[in-house]
């Protein structure tokens, strides 16, 4: 009798490991399925980064900062999107009081399920970095325009196709992002964060009341030649899973050279402020490398049409676009 149970157990067990190997035999893992998207054209995006450039540095109170935000308006408009200017004033570092406008477009205003893409529009009033003209504004033709462009011309895409992302879209163009202060200054206050005027206004009175987004997506010196971006700090932190999405978007649709899986530190730009004090998960695509630092062109003269690559941009804007319409 005892043997015969011993052998009743024995025959159980190998049913039952028979059973278990075939079940994992036949677990077929879901095809992952992916949403069609428009192409992305670099070379209307490169034509946008030059159309800034051509009307002047984009310093606020300036010439070239009027009408920038005269044809960013008003291009914006034509495509159909909603679009207003939050005007504010923000003191500066050197005890300026400036008067400032982020531009804010919105795709699909009635759906509740939004994404936020953000870049800044105005331009750095000195070249700090520089060892000539120090006290001259800068091009921003990668800093500042490049981020636009690229915003510009999804804009443009999604007005001018068929297909349409399933989601609402804002863009937020923030002002004031880069007139902090150089590192030899002497400030009155340093407790004052005096860089990204515009997105800290924006975090504290948003467009719309309660307004929050699903996620952002924050461009940032993303035209420059061999550009490379990291896995800046603050995104990690904040929008970990919003990382490894967008990079690995860009992995998947063939650029991986431009989107390097590995981490660089904390940046303070304007998705800090989305983050922090918004509540919005946010990502910063720029260029920082967490071995050098910011490129040679940063915050000098440089930084012009020179600088600008259309591979860079199809890099950035097609995976920016890609994200959007998997949503």
């Amino acid at each position: 009798m005892k043997n015969s149970k011993l052998w009743l157990i024995a025959l159980l067990i190998f049913v039952w490991a028979c059973s278990g190997e075939k079940t994992t035999e036949t677990t077929v893992t879901p095809e992952v399925v992916l949403k069609p998207y428009p192409a992305f054209n670099a070379d209307s995006a490169y034509a946008f980064v030059q159309k800034q450039v051509d009307f002047g540095p984009r310093v606020p109170g300036t010439k070239g900062h009027a009408a920038t935000k005269a044809w960013m308006i008003s291009t914006l408009e034509k495509y159909d999107w909603s679009v207003q200017s939050q005007d504010f004033q923000a003191k500066t570092y050197d005890g300026l009081t400036w008067n400032l406008s982020n531009i804010i477009a919105s795709y699909n205003p009635q759906a509740t399920k939004r994404i936020l893409l953000a870049a800044h529009w105005d331009t750095r009033r000195i070249a700090d970095k520089d060892t000539e003209r120090l006290n001259e504004p800068i091009d921003g033709a990668n800093d500042g325009a490049s981020g636009v462009g690229v915003l510009m011309e999804i804009a443009r895409t999604i007005a001018s196709q068929e297909l349409k992302p399933e989601v609402g879209i804002d863009l937020i163009f923030f002002d004031g992002e880069d007139d902090g202060e150089p590192e030899n200054a002497k400030v009155t206050n340093n407790a004052q964060i005096w860089w990204c005027h515009g997105s800290q206004y924006w975090s504290k009175n948003k467009h719309i009341p309660n307004y929050s987004a699903y996620y952002g997506i924050l461009v940032d010196l993303v035209g420059a030649k061999n550009a490379r971006f990291y896995r800046e700090g603050y995104s990690r932190q904040y929008a970990s899973g919003i990382v490894s999405k967008v990079w690995g978007n860009g992995s998947q649709l063939g650029h991986s050279g431009f989107f390097i899986q590995q981490d660089a530190p904390e940046i303070l730009d304007d998705h800090y402020f989305v983050n922090a004090i918004g509540g919005i998960p946010m990502v910063d695509i720029i260029e920082f490398s967490p071995e050098f630092g910011f490129g040679h062109y940063h915050h000098t003269h440089q930084d012009n049409m020179e600088l600008i690559d259309a591979r860079t941009l199809k890099a950035v804007g097609e995976t920016v676009l890609f994200t959007v319409y998997q949503e």
